[in-house]
């Protein structure tokens, strides 16, 4: 496996992306969105174990280069993240994905923030094949009706943030 960084582009200005490629020529990719924590090495680990399976991998980093290991600023680095901002990033982490590794398939996954980010993209970038949120926030209804990916939403019974009343209303 090779890593690399893969520079993006959206609206609110330069980003960056950690990618780890197949050992195998890849024909899709996998977009990983960051938890709280940042991009960190947890991150990392995953994006490895995609391309291990023959996926291209790219995380792009929605806090532009901050990482924490402490719950209280990953909560305040999180509060901070303007959603739009974090939708730019991906949409651009999908064009830069497609245009720089000749892809014709993109999927996203996520856990907690990162699960979020992935069903709201499933809602609003058309050009995505597949949508895998772990546990994420689900968004208003207006958001939802705009759910055209193929998507499968990972959620605990027992979570006390994702309930299974908000899993319900996302069925």
């Amino acid at each position: 496996m090779k890593t690399e960084i893969l520079d993006l582009t959206p609206q609110a200005g330069p980003a960056k992306a950690h990618v780890t490629l197949p050992a195998t020529e890849p024909s899709a990719a996998v977009l990983l969105i960051q938890e709280w924590w940042g991009v960190n090495e947890h991150i990392h680990d995953i994006a490895g174990r995609y391309a291990a399976e023959g996926y291209i991998c790219v995380a792009p980093d929605l806090y532009r280069g901050r990482v924490t290991k402490d719950a209280g600023e990953a909560s305040k680095l999180m509060h901070a993240l303007d959603v739009e901002d974090g939708m730019a990033t991906i949409r651009s982490a999908v064009e830069e994905t497609k245009r720089r590794y000749s892809v014709s398939r993109v999927g996203i996954t996520g856990y907690c923030m990162g699960g979020t980010f992935a069903l709201r993209a499933a809602c609003d970038i058309s050009e995505l094949d597949a949508s895998a949120p772990f546990y994420g926030d689900i968004p208003d209804e207006e958001t939802l009706s705009r759910l055209k990916v193929p998507t499968l939403f990972i959620a605990g019974e027992r979570d006390q943030w994702i309930t299974p009343q908000k899993v319900e209303g996302l069925k």
